[in-house]
């Protein structure tokens, strides 16, 4: 391997050059444009830089405490780890022990969850699931061995606290060589930043789901939707335009804890091969992530490596990580542009020959329109993936006699089993060439009996098909190489690759209107103490399928899954986090060989706490959890 020219300490994180550190206006520093509400951490107390440090070692210290932030010359309540957002980068080697004393200086209790890493079920850090939580004035101590190498994070998992600030990078060197030559290593932390309270925003989201929605259709406004397909939305009660639940201006898109004016940057020579390590540490957002006029080459997602793929653009759901390559020519600068979904603003960073090089920034692109195929009703459009495998593929004879539902007549049925006169029904309808005469958008007999019907749940897909395929929303049609579940490889063979002995089918359910998120139609609150049980060593194959019209990071705590994506089992791509399209299903592998107590969400945060999650026990080798 290359010797890096900067050493990885020296590097603080990837910060880059020193210009890195934006200056913040005095004028800024005693101003608020909002009052606080709901309740939340406030705007007293220190300001909070951005950027971050590194820390090392076997024993780390660090402190949860509370300040507030100034983005883009904007205030807004902030929860810092060590002083700044992010916290410190948690730099570690495959192998080590470490002990975190993690001290809680909020006037509420807190918590660190290590998204990603293996470690006992007691110190994964999820109050009331695997431990009680840290209280105001308490020390905690996690302890644990090192047993991976790769690219995570950290965050809070109490309350909205991640949503100010309570999040960090965190990699783990491997015990042995890289697999992959590299000059320089960068981190990319992309998130999201908000002036308002997490709670307040949680209140507006029950009351009202549209509520940040600043790029509602109209009859007057610019996007191209016929009137009958403005009425046939209007009488679903949906908009073609809900792509993300917050947007810009609720939010600012942030690199590194700046926004996109504030000067981060990347230095390069021409012809280094640069690591950057991406991070989505939002809250609430997925980013479409593209440097023009540079290829990227994914190395490795979700912390695992894969083998190396040549992509333009990629798009990073909430809480996934991909590790890139990239090698800069003799531009004098390129720009690292981290679009919203929505397409309603971006994060932006730049990698540049000289402090203060600067490329030109694209502009944002018209934002993207759901179709009738991501509310999983037309095969013929909205980027569905007809290379995917057969929905049982490697598993039906177990699923035979484990009471798997057949989907063929479940999931898969015409728009003639669909027919009928209600308030949900859109008679006399077309789009995309399909007819739309009596579809209807909460047929509940398509579901499996074990789902439960009620006021929760608002819409079920009619025919949801495997995605794995699928790039994400607005980017189905661009004309350059986007990255999709199917081209992951796992670098190395997976350990496990024994047929599956069941099959576990989950439907993600949601009302959209009352802001009610769950899993089977099951808000958490109705299951905490229901845990989905897998017995010790189990192989389980676990399909999930989304009868919503949002995207969902669905992330399974303490374990990788191998995602079923068309590669051959040996070399299924290892993930702990699966955007499952809108409309659509997908499928993973799960050897159950950690027992504990392990969270199983929606890592959008608000989902999250809007009831999407469930507890997954398995039992030990003992016989007990």
């Amino acid at each position: 391997m290359n010797t890096p020219i900067l050493t990885r300490r020296h590097l603080i994180a990837g910060l880059g050059a020193a210009s890195a550190f934006a200056t913040v206006p005095a004028w800024a520093q005693g101003h608020s444009i909002h009052r606080d509400q709901g309740g939340g951490h406030g705007r007293g107390g220190p300001l909070i830089p951005a950027g971050f440090g590194e820390l090392s070692g076997e024993v780390i210290d660090l402190t949860v405490a509370s300040g507030h932030r100034i983005v883009e010359g904007r205030r807004g309540p902030g929860v810092a780890v060590n002083g700044s957002v992010p916290g410190p980068l948690i730099r570690l080697r495959e192998g080590q022990n470490v002990r975190l004393n993690v001290t809680n200086e909020l006037g509420s209790d807190t918590s660190i969850h290590w998204h990603g890493l293996l470690v006992p079920f007691h110190m994964d850090g999820v109050p009331g699931v695997s431990f009680p939580g840290i209280h105001p004035g308490q020390t905690f101590s996690y302890e644990f061995p090192i047993r991976q190498s790769g690219t995570y994070w950290y965050h809070s998992h109490s309350g909205l606290q991640e949503q100010s600030g309570h999040y960090g990078p965190l990699v783990i060197d491997p015990s042995g060589p890289e697999p992959v030559e590299f000059d320089r290593d960068y981190i990319l932390l992309l998130s999201d930043f908000t002036v308002l309270d997490p709670h307040f925003i949680m209140s507006r989201l029950r009351t009202g789901e549209g509520y940040f929605n600043r790029q509602q259709n109209t009859w007057t406004d610019d996007y191209p939707l016929s009137a009958q397909e403005r009425r046939m939305w209007a009488q679903m009660r949906m908009m073609p335009t809900d792509i993300m639940d917050i947007g810009s201006p609720t939010y600012t898109f942030l690199a590194n804890g700046r926004g996109p004016t504030e000067g981060l940057e990347y230095l390069f020579r021409a012809g280094e091969r640069v690591r950057l390590r991406v991070i989505n540490g939002s809250a609430q957002s997925f980013f479409n992530v593209r440097i023009p006029g540079l290829a990227m080459t994914i190395i490795a997602a979700d912390g695992q490596n894969v083998r190396p793929v040549e992509v333009d653009e990629f798009q990073i759901g909430t809480a996934e990580t991909y590790d890139v390559i990239v090698t800069p020519g003799n531009a004098e600068a390129y720009a690292i542009v981290g679009e919203s979904m929505d397409r309603s603003g971006m994060a932006l960073a730049m990698l540049a020959s000289r402090p203060g090089a600067r490329a030109d920034v694209p502009a944002l692109r018209d934002p993207p329109l759901l179709t009738m195929g991501d509310m999983g009703m037309d095969h013929g459009s909205g980027g569905m993936d007809h290379s995917a495998p057969s929905a049982d593929t490697g598993a039906k004879e177990a699923m035979g006699s484990a009471g798997a539902m057949d989907h063929a007549a479940m999931g898969h049925t015409t728009p003639d089993a669909s027919m009928g006169a209600s308030d949900d029904t859109m008679a006399g309808m077309a789009m995309g060439g399909m007819s739309m005469a009596g579809m209807k958008m909460r047929d509940t007999t398509l579901l499996p009996p074990d789902v439960k019907v009620g006021p929760g749940l608002d819409m079920v897909s009619m025919s949801p098909v495997d995605k794995m395929g699928d790039p994400g929303l607005g980017l189905r049609d661009v004309d350059h190489r986007v990255l999709n579940y199917r081209m992951l490889t796992a670098l190395e063979p997976n350990r496990d690759t024994r047929e599956p002995s069941r099959l576990l089918e989950l439907h993600l359910t949601g009302n959209m209107d009352r802001y009610m998120w769950s899993f089977d139609g099951r808000m958490y609150s109705s299951v905490s103490d229901v845990p989905i049980r897998f017995a010790w060593n189990e192989r389980v194959r676990v399909k999930l399928i989304n009868n919503t019209m949002m995207a969902h990071p669905i992330h399974l705590h303490g374990m990788f899954f191998e995602l079923v994506n068309g590669a051959e089992p040996a070399h299924q791509p290892r993930k702990n986090i699966v955007i499952v399209q809108p409309g659509a299903s997908a499928q993973f592998d799960l050897t159950a060989n950690e027992p504990g107590d392990w969270a199983f969400h929606c890592h959008l945060l608000y989902h999250m706490h809007g009831g999407m999650m469930q507890t997954v026990t398995v039992v030990g080798p003992g016989g007990a959890a």
